[in-house]
């Protein structure tokens, strides 16, 4: 039989755990590290053909336009296009079924267990995922810039270029992922942002109709696009490069606070 010394004892030690505090939630720059190299590794395996699928995509591209597009200033977009282009294969359309799959999955649970903010979640993927970029882009602009007889001198300013559209996109990919209702369709906006991707990035703007040049300058990878291509004139113009990159880095902030709220409200349901 419980005697009221062993109740009372019990009753303590159960109100003493209950008012004990829970462990500080991590700070968003050591918790982020820890996201980026778990999903890097988890990535890794798939790192080859990521960057051969993205990669032989955009050079496929530049030799069918390569019939159609002589040089000038065409040329230029052609080529900036395709390099940027492989940036949205991985970062958006990539990551929207990421995070579509792991919010129907369940994933997002897991996380929600951990005392990790949102923002390192989406910013540590979307770093992981565009991580896998860089190689990929900078054989993309190699290989364009040989084909249509373009300058590699400034080529090093695609180092600011990725991050900042890879953020954008990144950060676009994983709201769609994450505000989809089923996978499929997570996997059919990011295939429908990368097919946007490939048509107003990689064409050249004079040759569209007035109605997608508008919808051209609401695409964030626009910004990363002019910026690139802007290098290759024999005089670049670096506050107009220097400016589409602040407002591609804006936007990037922009589509990872709509990623890192699109979080929030999948996490709580």
């Amino acid at each position: 039989m419980t005697t009221l010394h062993e109740t009372e004892t019990a009753s303590g030690a159960g109100a003493a755990a209950a008012e004990a505090p829970l462990a500080p939630a991590a700070r968003l720059l050591p918790a982020l590290g820890a996201v980026y190299r778990a999903q890097l590794s988890r990535a890794r395996v798939a790192r080859i053909p990521l960057l051969f699928v993205a990669t032989f995509q955009s050079v496929g591209i530049m030799v069918l336009m390569r019939g159609v597009v002589d040089g000038g200033q065409e040329a230029r977009a052609v080529v900036a296009g395709s390099a940027v282009l492989v940036v949205a294969f991985v970062a958006l359309n990539l990551l929207a079924q990421y995070f579509g799959q792991l919010r129907a999955q369940g994933g997002l649970d897991h996380y929600a267990t951990l005392p990790v903010p949102p923002a390192a979640v989406v910013l540590g993927a979307a770093g992981a995922y565009a991580s896998f970029t860089a190689p990929g882009t900078l054989v993309t602009a190699v290989v364009g810039s040989l084909l249509f007889g373009l300058p590699l001198t400034h080529v090093w300013v695609l180092l600011a270029v990725i991050p900042l559209a890879g953020a954008a996109l990144a950060g676009l990919g994983a709201a769609l992922g994450l505000l989809a209702p089923r996978p499929e369709l997570a996997t059919l906006l990011g295939q429908l942002g990368m097919s946007a991707a490939l048509l107003l990035g990689v064409l050249p703007a004079e040759r569209m109709p007035v109605l997608l040049q508008y919808a051209r300058d609401l695409l964030p990878s626009t910004y990363g696009v002019e910026a690139f291509a802007r290098t290759f004139d024999a005089h670049p113009d670096w506050a107009a490069v220097g400016l589409d990159l602040a407002v591609c880095a804006g936007v990037g902030v922009a589509s990872l606070a709509l990623a890192t709220w699109a979080y929030r409200r999948a996490a709580v349901r």
